[in-house]
């Protein structure tokens, strides 16, 4: 005879959203966003010399990437990453 092994999980508990989360996560979608911004201008600067024949460069900012959220540990936190195209 097969003995059952599912386990019922409990589903979490709904936070309440107090203002000192809000503030969190506002500063770490910030941090994150800075971080992000940094990175591509540090690649874009390394990269500046790529140019092609016609002294375009070929590596360029190209917009921003759709929205996505990273779990932290505040919760989860919306980012946009920027897009950079390299030809």
């Amino acid at each position: 005879m097969k003995k059952d092994t599912v386990i019922e999980l409990k589903k979490p508990e709904v936070s309440a959203e107090d203002p000192l989360t809000e503030v969190l996560r506002r500063g770490a979608r910030q941090l994150l966003v800075q971080a992000l911004e940094l990175e591509v201008e540090t690649f874009l600067r390394e990269h500046e010399a790529v140019r092609d024949e016609k002294g375009k460069r070929q590596v360029t900012r190209n917009g921003y990437l759709p929205g996505r959220t990273i779990q932290t540990g505040i919760g989860d936190v919306e980012v946009k990453a920027p897009r950079v195209a390299d030809r």
